[in-house]
């Protein structure tokens, strides 16, 4: 019996974690753990590679496609509206909740911060004001396409495509032959993601056991309570605000969300990539979820560079948590400004070295808080990037459905 793709990539996630759980509790003294890490990682990076491989010809045609075809539906406007709506409520919503439960839990109180000294004589931080960060994230929306391509910078292509299928619409039907090459290409960049979703399985699994065997089990001890009212908040969010938003404004059921994204969570999750699942969650809205491909190919591609609701509500709990680990109290009016900070800082800043790292320095700075302090928040990063980033991606197939559903009312 052969066993549907979103069956064989559960089983791959679920022996991915195993195996890596396996060579955790081994460690370095087993003849399996180099070996093991070395095949993963060259596994890992080929299916990782493939999506990368196929992510900017898609953006690109699925917006200016996506652009196109909505002036066929009279809806541009009405899309462009709720869109911008979405992408601006969410991640306030995640913002806030993050902060409501740091300021209820107080994680970081009382830790001894002697215990991160290594790391915080090691890191360098890199400095940046708010004016640095607005300057430099501007201008690299408006830079040479064939360039934004060959650096993966997703966000001016995103720009670029969007001025394409503007003007597309305005030559309309003397610019018919280029729309058709366009849709035409789309669709050779669908049928490339189908391709490589057959390795999805073995390339998912890898991923996962490169995760989990590396991990440090001693700072996990060490920052328990803080990780753990992470990862409630997170899937808090995303299990519950989410699917509820969604059911009160479009009818469509937890269950049939979960059902329909399964792969793009899972591929989220292993990847801790928003970009590099980008393909996987636009074959999933559209196939799974029936979002017309004319809103699924503006609103996922767009939400993938602008639309991070999980990296918002984790920069934001962050930055009071090395604020109590540093014993300093922060004001509402303070925490109004991190807010604010998270909400922008999560945008994402398109080809800048360690992005992530920058956009949380800038949240730290903000408010005066010791930049040096994110290093110890560096081993824990990537497990929690993970969580974070499912529903980053939840978050844009949410969205296409909301979005959809109030277009075409």
């Amino acid at each position: 019996m052969k066993l549907f793709l979103n069956t064989q990539i559960l089983i791959g996630a679920i022996a991915g974690i195993l195996l890596g759980i396996g060579l955790n509790i081994a460690g370095l003294q087993s003849p399996f753990y180099g070996p093991t890490l070395y095949i993963s990682g060259i596994l890992g990076s080929i299916f990782v590679n493939l999506l990368k491989m196929v992510l900017i010809p898609l953006v690109f045609t699925s917006i200016a496609v996506g652009i196109v075809s909505l002036r066929a539906h009279a809806q541009m406007h009405n899309v462009w509206k709720y869109t911008m709506i979405y992408f601006l409520a969410t991640p306030t919503i995640a913002v806030t909740l993050g902060l409501l439960c740091m300021n209820f839990f107080k994680p970081g109180r009382g830790l001894d911060i002697h215990l991160f000294e290594a790391s915080l004589g090691t890191f360098d931080a890199q400095k940046m004001t708010l004016a640095e960060f607005v300057k430099r994230f501007i201008g690299e929306l408006f830079v040479n396409p064939i360039t934004a391509m060959a650096t993966v910078n997703v966000m001016a292509v995103v720009v670029f495509a969007l001025l394409i299928g503007i003007a597309l619409i305005r030559l309309g039907d003397r610019a018919n032959t280029v729309v058709k090459i366009l849709e035409e290409l789309f669709e050779v960049m669908m049928l490339m993601v189908d391709w490589i979703m057959r390795i999805a399985p073995i390339g998912i699994m890898a991923l996962l056991i490169k995760l989990v065997a590396a991990q440090d089990v001693s700072l996990f001890t060490a920052l328990g309570k803080f990780i753990a009212i992470v990862l409630g908040s997170t899937l808090f969010h995303g299990i519950v605000v989410l699917p509820g938003l969604l059911y009160l404004l479009t009818g469509v059921t937890p269950l049939m969300l979960f059902k329909g994204i399964r792969e793009a969570m899972i591929t989220a999750f292993s990847t801790s990539s928003s970009s590099a699942t980008m393909p996987i969650t636009l074959r999933c809205v559209e196939q799974n979820l029936n979002v017309d491909r004319s809103i699924a190919g503006f609103v996922v591609p767009l939400g993938t560079t602008v639309n991070m609701d999980g990296t918002a509500l984790y920069e934001a709990m962050a930055a009071l948590f090395i604020a109590n680990l540093v014993g300093i109290d922060l004001h509402l009016g303070q925490q109004i400004i991190v807010a604010l900070m998270a909400i922008l800082a999560s945008i994402g800043a398109p080809g800048i070295p360690s992005a992530g790292m920058v956009t949380m320095i800038m949240v730290l700075q903000s408010v005066g808080l010791p930049i040096e302090a994110i290093a110890i928040l560096l081993p824990i990063d990537r497990p929690l990037d993970a969580v974070r980033t499912m529903v980053n991606v939840e978050g844009d197939a949410v969205g296409s459905l909301i979005v959809q559903k109030f277009s075409y009312r």
